[in-house]
């Protein structure tokens, strides 16, 4: 545990300790737009992916903190794009929210515990380049959800995001540790529809719990000797979801008092894609448990694991791919350990593509060095090329020529699946 973190602890617990003495209830969102709404059918562990309005625009947000206003007030959040990010490819979505105390800054780093390995409560280092994570900064550092306001203010930056980012709808997933645990379990109540997922660690009733009749995928995580926010409510909080989702009720086992483990018990019975998980461990009020040893630790704790083996069971499918409106020819020049590829992408189509991305994916030892009439990310595997100023449209049946240079291994044959803007090619 950090010095930082250390210091401000004994103020944390006390008003903790208030407010969960205090029961706050609360109202329904509100604010200048309505609340989100995205009914999905209850389905197995997959979802069809639904890409956002942000699929395949060049996008204007960046990795850093924005601000927005949401219910009048000026609202900050942290934004972590994936650096290999693909326009082309809905991403999962998943929002970290601090403890009271904390800041939207203590999640995005990781600092409080271990800095870069525990950044968006060890869920980064995971993600590789699959998700979009947010870190909302809480008005006084801290989710009163006063009237709905955070809410709401949750709505607007799913708004904003998904306006400009590709964003996969149906895999938007919200965790924290804490207060931050409490305004995820208020989503959970009130936003069981647009969430497809919450992870509640170590929280309490503290933000409220508007509706709280609808079903969504709940994993509980407590631990057994928390003097801030008793696993009492904890266990409480989740049996609220194990009725909601139709799970056979059980006294889960947790792991004996002394024992420094935790256990994990994945509930029977439970409606179509809508499981519940309940992890207890023998330790206090702390944010990374580790079996073994008291104390946080961010390299050690098993609880990042879990919560991404949770999240990721939801794997989205792709949707059938639409009729090819494109069509990609190319040649490869082979030398010693190195090569050229020359690509031509044609518009088959009857409307013109305006700002445009093509996916294709070299084949293994292939690395790019440099490229023309594009951009190219990442420069080995997946690639996505991306148009440069000069060549942003493709009218009806005209062509751009684009490549690059690579070194290789061996393998000198030519890229395969290419789509463009998310839509498969014809490759001849």
């Amino acid at each position: 545990m950090s010095r930082t973190r250390s210091l401000l602890w004994p103020a944390v617990v006390a008003a903790l300790l208030v407010l969960s003495t205090a029961g706050t209830a609360l109202g329904h969102s509100r604010g200048e737009n309505p609340p989100l709404s995205a009914p999905r059918t209850a389905a197995a562990s997959a979802d069809t992916a639904a890409p956002s309005p942000g699929c395949g625009k060049a996008p204007t947000l960046t990795s850093g903190t924005h601000t927005i206003v949401s219910g009048g007030k000026n609202r900050t959040f942290i934004l972590r794009i994936p650096d290999g990010y693909d326009r082309s490819r809905a991403h999962r979505l998943v929002f970290g929210f601090h403890w009271l105390g904390g800041t939207s800054s203590d999640v995005a780093t990781g600092r409080t515990v271990e800095t870069g390995t525990w950044a968006y409560y060890g869920l980064q280092r995971l993600a590789g380049d699959s998700t979009v994570f947010v870190a909302p900064q809480g008005l006084n550092n801290g989710w009163a959800n006063t009237g709905g306001e955070d809410i709401a203010f949750v709505d607007d930056m799913i708004r904003r995001i998904e306006a400009d980012l590709c964003v996969d709808t149906t895999q938007r997933f919200a965790l924290g540790f804490s207060y931050g645990a409490a305004m995820s379990y208020s989503l959970a109540c009130s936003r069981a529809t647009v969430f497809r997922a919450v992870a509640v660690q170590s929280g309490g009733q503290l933000s409220g719990c508007s509706g709280g009749t609808q079903p969504i995928a709940y994993l509980g995580v407590h631990g057994l000797r928390d003097s801030v926010l008793g696993i009492s409510g904890g266990r409480a909080m989740r049996d609220r979801f194990v009725r909601n989702n139709g799970c056979t009720s059980q006294n889960p086992p947790e792991p004996a008092p002394g024992s420094l483990t935790h256990r994990v018990t994945t509930y029977s019975g439970c409606s179509a894609g809508h499981p519940v998980a309940w992890a207890a461990f023998d330790e206090g009020h702390i944010a990374a448990p580790q079996d073994g040893s008291p104390g946080d630790n961010g390299t050690r704790t098993w609880l990042p694991g879990e919560v991404w083996r949770f999240f990721t069971q939801f794997q989205a499918t792709e949707p059938p791919p639409e009729t090819a409106t494109c069509r990609v020819t190319g040649t490869v020049s082979a030398w010693n350990t190195g090569l050229t590829a020359n690509i031509t992408v044609t518009n088959t189509g009857t409307t013109a593509v305006d700002g445009w991305s093509l996916g294709f994916t070299l084949p293994n030892g292939q690395t790019i060095t440099s490229g023309w009439n594009a951009d190219y990310s990442p420069v080995s595997g997946r690639v996505t090329a991306r148009n440069v100023a000069h060549n942003t449209t493709i009218a009806p049946g005209a062509s751009v020529d684009i490549g690059f240079q690579a070194v290789h291994t061996g393998n000198t044959a030519p890229p395969g699946s290419y789509t463009l803007n998310g839509t498969a090619c014809t490759a001849p």
